[in-house]
Parts: structure tokens; sequence; C-alpha cells
């Protein structure tokens, strides 16, 4: 995964243009992609799709002609879906178009202009403080033309065609954990999704933020009832506890999965409350879709320092953190995959299960007072009204536990989904 960011991370992304492509052909090369071209002017809920913008190269020079901002050292150096320029002009008319982040002087922050038409660059606020007053040679050579928004899919086929999306975001340059680090999990998620048989059919979207999101939530309306659950992924290489944000619902299924599997793994980790700022959850959450889709982060939006500036860079995240996250979502879709609600067939007294062989089949293993203890809560709580998560949270007991318990009693005709 930390390869993989390595290779997107020198890309110049935006939320359009070859950058997105660019980016999608090399996540093609790890897991297969149906990639959609949206024409620009196709309306999209409240929005229309903008103009495409790529660039292939700008900078400032001085008067000797050295480049003192040069986008080829790193994409963030230039503000977002700038318009061409062409001009030279001296550094006090150049000030108004050069952004800076005074409180962090070693760093290049990112900012974009998407629907103001306008043009800058970034750098940091000790380059601009070394720069003596004088002409410099500003030029972008950028192209902002109709053209098309570009997202890719990647499904895998479940047993049933009820869906969970997992969804990240492809349209920031050079982010390593906004946004790469989420792309590289998802990207190794699907991959082990793809070795398995999953009850659900797992729909992965690599889209542009914000515009990407209603995009396709415009193209697949009619079909939106599949959804029955999602996770955003983001900000998920950094050195952080995991953080997880639950659904608008703050109810659904998904919420009480990631709480359940978080607390029960150990692992430092914090629940907020949604909010309607942050990632795409809040496209899918808004109130005409109302999707039980929660995000996972490890440091959440805008909450470290590297954020949104030339340090979230492949050294700030780790191989080690992102393993961790990509481990809690095999483990929370391993969960949502087995939780079924159950009707106990032998309801009057607790059916004899020694008869049945269940509690020999238990015999000597270490864990036989937990399993029996699983079999007897199952029992109890299978009246088609508790999942087994409802089970697992009540007893105390793991999961896996439950399950387990669960699927030696349905064998047994003792109870049925």
């Amino acid at each position: 995964m930390h390869a993989l960011v390595e290779r997107l991370y020198p890309l110049c992304r935006s939320i359009t243009g070859d950058g997105v492509r660019a980016t999608l052909d090399i996540v093609g090369e790890y897991i297969p992609l149906r990639v959609h071209e949206v024409p620009t002017g196709t309306q999209v809920l409240d929005w229309t799709v903008p103009q495409e913008w790529n660039i292939r190269d700008a900078y400032v020079a001085d008067a000797a002609g050295d480049r003192v901002v040069d986008f080829r050292a790193s994409s963030l150096h230039v503000l977002g879906y700038s318009l061409p320029v062409s001009r030279t002009m001296p550094l006090s008319e150049l000030r108004a178009h050069l952004h800076t982040l005074p409180e962090q002087p070693s760093l290049v922050p990112y900012r974009t202009s998407y629907y103001k038409p306008d043009w800058g660059f970034c750098l940091a606020q000790e380059t601009l403080d070394a720069l003596p007053d004088g002409e410099y040679e500003v030029r972008i050579d950028s192209t902002l033309a109709d053209g098309h928004l570009t997202y890719a899919e990647h499904v895998i086929p479940g047993q049933v065609p009820d869906e969970v999306i997992v969804s990240c975001h492809v349209c920031h340059p050079s982010l390593a954990n906004d946004n790469l680090a989420g792309v590289a999990v998802a990207t190794y998620l699907a991959r082990a999704l793809a070795r398995t048989t999953p009850y659900y059919t797992y729909r992965f979207i690599f889209a542009p933020g914000t515009i990407g999101a209603i995009t396709w939530l415009a193209r697949n309306a009619e079909r939106i009832d599949r959804v029955k659950h999602g996770l955003v992924l983001a900000c998920a290489g950094d050195s952080g506890d995991l953080t997880y944000k639950r659904s608008r619902r703050g109810d659904a299924e998904i919420d009480r999965v990631l709480r359940h599997v978080l607390t029960a793994s150990g692992r430092p980790h914090t629940v907020n409350e949604f909010t309607p700022y942050g990632y795409d959850e809040r496209q899918y959450c808004s109130p005409g879709f109302d999707l039980g889709v929660g995000s996972l982060s490890r440091t959440p939006y805008a909450g470290y320092p590297e954020y949104h500036t030339s340090a979230d860079d492949p050294d700030f995240v780790s191989p080690e953190a992102m393993a961790d996250t990509l481990a809690v979502c095999r483990e929370a879709f391993a969960v949502l995959d087995r939780n079924r609600t159950y009707t106990n067939l032998s309801p009057y007294g607790e059916p004899q299960l020694g008869r049945r062989g269940l509690y020999d089949a238990l015999g000597g293993r270490s864990d036989t007072k937990q399993a029996q203890l699983a079999m007897l809560w199952v029992l109890s709580l299978s009246d088609g009204g508790h999942s087994l998560l409802d089970v697992a949270e009540r007893s105390g007991l793991p999961f896996d536990a439950v399950a387990g318990a669960a699927d030696a009693l349905h064998g047994a005709g003792l109870i049925k989904a």
C-alpha cells in the first residue's frame, strides 16, 4: 500500500483532468475498474459538471531566469484550476496571487479555485520572504475547456444484490494521507474481498470529492435502494488513533458494527457523531438519500498540522498505520457479512444440546465455556427481533463466538434465518 501511495504521489490530481485518469490507470493495474466519463455541462442534482482542467507546466522565474516557484518540483505549487497566464509583473502585483502559511513558514499550502475563475501559486512563507523586489516572469500553461469528469467503480459480486459501498476521493494532488492512503487501503481491501465469497455485493467508488460523489448519486438514483451500508475512507495512513464518524442516522448497522469492532479489538479509537462537514459521507447521508454511510479515518479531517500542506508526503504515512486501517475494514465487513437475525425453532424451554451432539463437538476446546454460553445467548435472543450483533453486544461475547454458535445451531436445525 505504501508503494502505491509513492507511485501516485507525484501526479497532479484535481476534480477533473488527466491527473485523475492517470491515477485511475494505476489503480486499474491492481483491481479491474469501470471508468466513467461525464461530459461538461451535465446536470447532476443541484450541480453541473464543470469544465475540465489540465496543466502541463507552471513557474515564477526571477530576472536571471531561475524558477523560484516551480510546478515541476511539486504539484501543490499551483492554485488548483488556475487559468492560463503568461506575463511579466513586479512582485508587488504578484503578491495578490501568492498563497502561503505564515504560521507554518516552511510548508507549501494546498489551495484551489474550482468554481471561481482565478490563478495563483502556493509557496512557503520563507521562500516568499526571501524574494527581492523586481520583475518576475509568471507562466501557467493550463487549459480550462469543455471535457469530462472522470470516476471509476470496482464491483465484487456477492450472494445477494444488496450493496455495501466503499468510497474514497481522488481529487487531491500531492497529499499522501489525504487522499492517497484512503485510495491505497480501498484498493487492497477490494483485493482482499475478491478472494472471498461475500454475502453483500461490494461497490468501490473512486471519485473526485463532492462533485464526484454527487455525480455518482445522480447517475445511480434509481438503484440507490440497493445500498444497505457504506464507508468513506480518508486520512487512512497517519500515526493517529482510528476515528469513526457515524452516519447521519447515527444508529445505522455500519455505525454499530464499527463501534463494536473497534471496542472489541482494544484499539485506542474515537467514535464521533455525524456532522455535515468533512468528506463524501455528507453527500451519501444527505436527507434525500439518507444512506447508512459512515467515515473511517485515523486523525480526522483537518485535525493534524500537516493537513493540506506539503508535509503530507509519503514519509508522513506509514505501512503499519495503513495495515491497521485495512485490518479494521476487513474485521468490520466480516461482521457485517455474517450479521443475521434468527428465529428459535425450539423456543419453549432450553433445547437439549447434548442430544444433538453440540456439546460433544466442543470437547477439548480451550474456549468451551464461551462457546456454550454463546449458544445459550443465541437461543435466548433468536426471536426474530435481535441480530447476532445484538447478541454480541448484550452478552459481551466476541462476535466470532456468537456467529460460530449460530452456525452450529443452524446446522442442528434449532434456528432459522
